[in-house]
């Protein structure tokens, strides 16, 4: 990869580092992590693999809920990519779900390391009550999140808009959204924006002045 494209998409060198049932597997709790989040079948994987650039990172299936552990993307030595498990599919047995509720509420409240969520639903049916508490849980713990309003591609763009609008309304104060669609890579400059702010990526412009004076 050339480095002008790592600029472009650092997200692009993300790896399969491991998959946790416990917050003791975790890889330690130094450097940025970002997390993706979001109930079951809202497009989180698909997501995931546009940002990355990379067909099969995120397991995609049209069985819902397919994600029950945390999975851990490295996209260098000090920063990860974490893949939440994913929530609200009914199958999913009452004790596996009262566990996940127990872990991600403790990663919320301990992960020091975490700097901010990437919060996926469909813009179709957005914000249901499992989006409303991982909303509730980032306020109590001061974790910034972003909404991605996923599937875009399925509205017109007046009620796409109509929608993002209305999300926007109804976030708690420093909460942001944004429409997005794995399929047309809508809103992919804005996600990666985003991103960017959080892991601490310099500036292309930054990047290209400090290589200018290596050469």
């Amino acid at each position: 990869m050339t480095s002008e494209a790592r600029t472009r998409n650092p997200y692009r060198s993300a790896h399969y580092v491991i998959s946790a049932h416990h917050l003791a597997q975790l890889p330690p709790d130094e450097g940025c992590e970002v997390a993706f989040a979001g109930r079951s079948n809202a497009g989180k994987s698909s997501a995931i693999n546009t940002l990355t650039e990379q067909k099969s990172l995120a397991r995609t299936s049209k069985t819902p809920g397919r994600t029950q552990q945390i999975v851990v993307f490295e996209l260098d030595a000090e920063r990860r990519l974490m893949d939440l498990p994913g929530y609200g599919y009914a199958k999913v047995p009452e004790k596996l779900r009262a566990h996940w509720q127990e872990v991600m509420q403790r990663y919320f409240e301990t992960r020091k390391s975490l700097q901010g969520v990437v919060l996926v639903t469909d813009i179709r049916h957005p914000m249901k009550p499992f989006d409303e508490q991982m909303l509730a849980w980032c306020a109590a713990t001061g974790v910034p999140c972003h909404v991605l309003l996923t599937k875009a591609d399925k509205l017109k763009r007046g009620p796409a808009q109509a929608a993002l609008l209305k999300v926007r309304k109804a976030l708690p104060e420093g909460a942001t959204a944004q429409v997005f669609s794995a399929k047309t890579r809508d809103g992919m400059d804005r996600l990666i924006e985003q991103l960017n702010r959080w892991y601490r990526f310099p500036e292309p412009d930054r990047i290209r002045s400090e290589q200018k004076k290596d050469s």
